[in-house]
């Protein structure tokens, strides 16, 4: 059984099924597997020896970043997953700190490296005659390494939600670890066809794509997301799975439906962080199989979805995974609900996410011991996301750890309030964070953004919050942010810091405000209709408010 993703492709190298569909062309596996050795060679006759063989990529998701994948792992070097939405100088950090000798990108990006210092790094235009020279000289290849499953295949950075991003060291046995799973789970063949439109430079589409893909011999569809184009790829190409992470499913669902929405190839959605809404929605709307999980970058936390999933749950941890108080490193209790079904003991139940038996597949930051002792501390892996998890052992996310609110001495989590507002059929997107307030400590905002043709008035959110009786007055947010569209990162995840210091000062968005002990939405400053403009559309008042 292969280990490495170098294996994996070496077992694919005289397969003559379809590994790669594109509009310009199509590619076998042999192809494919063909194209990643020449890649592979003409990289490393660039390449020092006597420095870290580092190759960054900063391409889309394009065919040449599927062949630069393969050059790595059967070139023996690592592929540095460069995040092609990070700009000058931050852009810059990223290539040094990851100790990239080469950068190869194309037309479409060769612009975001012009004007910076990468004295010391060579930087290769993929699209230009001088690479495609490049190829037609390059001899044989003579592998850098010969990868064990614990050698790092790629540096791949995370997301930045709650500061700089880091490289982590995503293990080559990380691929034939998660693909086979997968596999199996959704009967995936040679047959199907894999669509891959979340970043490939990111873990969340190397785990729930390609290992899909290179462990079935499924062909892959490498594409730019874009929610109006969706429908229109899958048919093209035959689609039948397709990941995601984050909120692609929300950008979809707010877009226009269609009588004929469910006539596609589609069977299989997999990903990460839908709401439940939205995986019962998208299900309905497209006649396909949604499963959603969860797992960190630096897959040392694995939770998966079980029939009986209770809604706002995101399933059950696999063995190790559990609650801890990060102040004491003792685990929470689990979590009480009132007779509403509201969480009573937040205090106490909500805590860190934490791998008790240490840090899995995560093998370390890349240079940077420090975040790796933070995050494996104890002999544990320490993952940063507030949970919480009922008697039945149940999962619910609460936020990240700078997710808490405290509330006129109460401590509030932001998950739970999120999941109350994303009842609310007018909104496609939530999210809730802490601004100061100099009497009770924080006050509670939302920002939120609405369904397409969708609107919403100050007295209609008046009414749907009391009418939920899970919600408590405290959580009732003190302002609300009518945003056309949210910050995120490149893999869509809520940019959260970024809302958090805008406050108050949201630019042309719409704000409302709600008074002390006031149950009812002002707008701020002149009252202006709002319609939701989904992104890549282009593409028992039984409690008064505090």
């Amino acid at each position: 059984m292969a280990e490495t993703v170098t294996q994996l492709l070496e077992e694919r190298a005289g397969d003559s099924g379809t590994a790669v569909i594109a509009d310009e062309r199509t590619w076998t596996w042999a192809e494919y597997v063909a194209e990643g050795r020449r890649t592979a060679a003409a990289v490393l006759d660039a390449t020092d020896p006597d420095r870290p063989v580092h190759v960054g990529v900063l391409l889309g998701n394009t065919p040449a970043m599927l062949i630069a994948l393969a050059a790595g792992a059967l070139g023996g070097y690592v592929t540095v997953g460069v995040n092609d939405t990070r700009r000058g100088e931050s852009l810059t950090a990223d290539l040094r700190r990851a100790d990239c000798q080469i950068l190869l990108t194309d037309a479409a990006h060769r612009g975001l490296v012009e004007g910076l210092d990468l004295s010391g790094i060579t930087v290769i235009d993929t699209s230009s005659p001088e690479w495609a020279g490049r190829l037609e000289s390059a001899g044989p290849l003579e592998p850098h390494s010969v990868p064990g499953p614990a050698d790092p295949f790629m540096l791949i950075f995370t997301s930045g939600t709650s500061g700089d991003p880091k490289p982590v060291r995503f293990a080559h046995m990380m691929i034939p670890f998660a693909g086979p799973p997968l596999v199996g789970r959704f009967e995936v063949t040679a047959d199907d066809v894999c669509y891959l439109s979340m970043p490939l430079f990111h873990s969340a589409a190397l785990l729930g794509g390609y290992c899909v893909a290179l462990s079935s011999g499924a062909a892959m569809v490498p594409a730019h997301f874009s929610a109006s184009a969706f429908l229109d790829d899958v048919r093209r190409f035959g689609v039948t799975y397709m990941n995601y992470v984050g909120k692609p499913l929300a950008y979809i669902l707010a877009t226009p439906s269609r009588p004929d929405d469910a006539d596609s190839t589609l069977r299989v959605a997999f990903g990460n962080e839908a709401t439940d809404r939205d995986i019962d929605e998208f299900a309905r709307r497209f006649d396909c199989a949604v499963w959603d999980g969860f797992g960190s970058t630096e897959l040392a936390i694995i939770i998966t979805r079980e029939p009986g999933t209770p809604a706002g749950s995101i399933g059950k941890g696999f063995p190790g995974v559990a609650i801890y108080d990060r102040s004491t490193g003792t685990e929470c209790p689990r979590a009480q609900f009132n007779a509403v079904g509201a969480l009573s003991n937040a205090d106490e139940a909500v805590g860190e996410l934490v791998n008790t038996s240490g840090g899995g597949l995560f093998t370390g930051y890349y240079n940077d011991e420090v975040s790796t002792s933070d995050r494996l501390r104890d002999g544990m892996y320490w993952s940063g996301d507030l949970a919480y998890t009922d008697d039945d052992g149940w999962i619910y996310l609460a936020g990240r750890t700078g997710d808490w609110l405290r509330v006129d001495g109460e401590n509030l989590a932001a998950g739970p309030i999120e999941r109350v507002l994303q009842r609310l059929p007018a909104l496609n997107r939530v999210a809730v964070y802490a601004v100061p307030d100099p009497v009770v400590g924080d006050a509670v905002m939302a920002a939120v953004v609405l369904n397409d043709y969708a609107s919403l008035t100050p007295d209609e959110l008046t009414d749907f919050l009391a009418a939920q009786p899970d919600l408590s007055p405290k959580a009732w947010p003190s302002f609300l942010r009518i945003a056309d569209d949210l910050p995120v990162t490149a893999t869509n995840k809520i940019l959260k810091r970024t809302l958090k210091s805008d406050g108050l000062e949201v630019g042309d968005d719409v704000l409302w405000t709600r008074a002390p002990r006031s149950a009812s939405y002002v707008p701020d400053g002149e009252a202006r209709p709002r319609r939701g403009v989904g992104l890549h559309a282009n593409q028992t008042a039984a409690d008064s408010p505090r």
